[in-house]
C-alpha cells in the first residue's frame, strides 16, 4: 500500500518592531487546529519570536511573557553606547539567553534560520548555525539604535532592510508549503493615512513604509498563504502594551484557516 507523504509546512515571520507580536498570535491559531510547523525563518522581530517557539514550542509561556512586560522591563534592556548605535545590544542578548538558554541551532525543536543584513555589502546573510541568541540579537540590529554585530567576514544589522519575509529562506529549508506573516501589508489602509496632514514627520515615515511595503510584497509572492495582521503603524510603546496585536494576529490567521486546510488536504 502507498503511502502519502505528509506536507511539510514552514512558516515566514516577518520583520515589522513591535507589531512582531502578532506573530504569538498566528502561532497559537496554528497549533489550536493542529496544523504542524516543519520549520522557520525569521526576520529581525520574526527571528526573535521564531527563536523562542524553536527553541521551546511553548506559544503559552510567549504569550504571557509579552503581556507581562512593562516599561521598567523595556528600561533594563537600554545599555548605552557610543559606538555605531545608541545601545550595546548586549542587555538584549543576556535577555534572549534567559529565556532560551545558550542553544545552539541544532538543539532547537524545530528548525530555524535567521536572516540579518551585511551593512558592508546590503545583502541578506543567512544563520543557522551556532548560538542562536547571537544571531537573533544581528538580526533585530536596527541601524543606528543597536550596535552592529560582527561575524565572520559581515557586519550584521536588521534582516528588514534586506529580507524583511524570508519565504525563499523557509523554501530552502525544505518546506512544501509556505505560511508567510507580512506585517508590512498594513501602512496604507485609510485609518492610517485619514489624516491628509503631511507633515515632515509624517512624509519620511511614509516613504520609509513604502519601502518596507514593496519589498515585503516581492518577498510573499512565493508564499502558499500570507497571513497580514492589521496592526497599522503600531508604535514602540505597544511592546508594553501588544495584547490587541496578538489578537490581530490570531484574528488574521483564522481568515485564512480555509484556504489552509483546503491546501494542507
Amino acid at each position: 500500500m502507498t503511502r502519502i507523504r505528509r506536507q511539510k509546512i514552514g512558516l515566514a515571520l516577518g520583520s515589522g518592531g513591535p507589531k512582531g507580536l502578532a506573530h504569538i498570535g498566528v502561532i497559537k491559531v496554528l497549533e489550536e487546529n493542529n496544523i504542524p510547523i516543519d520549520f522557520i525563518a525569521g526576520s529581525s522581530i520574526g527571528a526573535m519570536v521564531g527563536g523562542f517557539y524553536a527553541a521551546t514550542k511553548d506559544v503559552e509561556r510567549m504569550e504571557k511573557l509579552a503581556i507581562g512586560t512593562d516599561w521598567k522591563s523595556i528600561l533594563s534592556l537600554v545599555d548605552p553606547s557610543l559606538k555605531h548605535g545608541l545601545f550595546a545590544g548586549k542587555k538584549v542578548k543576556m535577555f534572549i539567553e534567559s529565556h532560551i538558554d545558550k542553544m545552539h541551532f541544532q538543539d532547537l525543536m524545530i528548525p530555524f534560520s535567521v536572516v540579518a543584513t551585511d551593512l558592508k555589502s546590503g545583502e541578506a546573510t543567512l544563520i543557522d548555525d551556532g548560538e542562536v541568541a547571537v544571531a537573533v540579537r544581528a538580526s533585530v540590529s536596527s541601524p543606528l539604535v543597536f550596535e552592529p554585530v560582527e561575524r565572520k567576514d559581515t557586519l550584521l544589522i536588521d534582516g528588514g532592510l534586506s529580507m524583511p519575509v524570508p519565504v525563499s529562506i523557509v523554501k530552502d529549508m525544505g518546506a512544501d508549503l509556505v505560511i508567510a506573516v507580512n506585517l508590512d501589508a498594513d501602512y496604507f489602509n485609510e485609518d492610517n493615512n485619514e489624516n491628509n496632514n503631511f507633515n515632515f514627520y509624517k512624509i519620511a515615515s511614509n516613504s520609509i513604509n513604502m519601502l518596507r511595503y514593496h519589498l515585503s510584497f516581492w518577498n510573499t509572492q512565493h508564499a502558499d498563504v500570507v497571513i497580514t495582521p492589521k496592526s497599522g503603524n503600531a508604535h514602540w510603546n505597544k511592546f508594553a502594551d501588544g495584547k490587541d496585536i496578538i489578537l490581530n494576529g490570531e484574528q488574521a490567521t483564522k481568515d485564512q484557516l480555509n484556504k489552509l486546510k483546503k491546501l494542507i488536504q
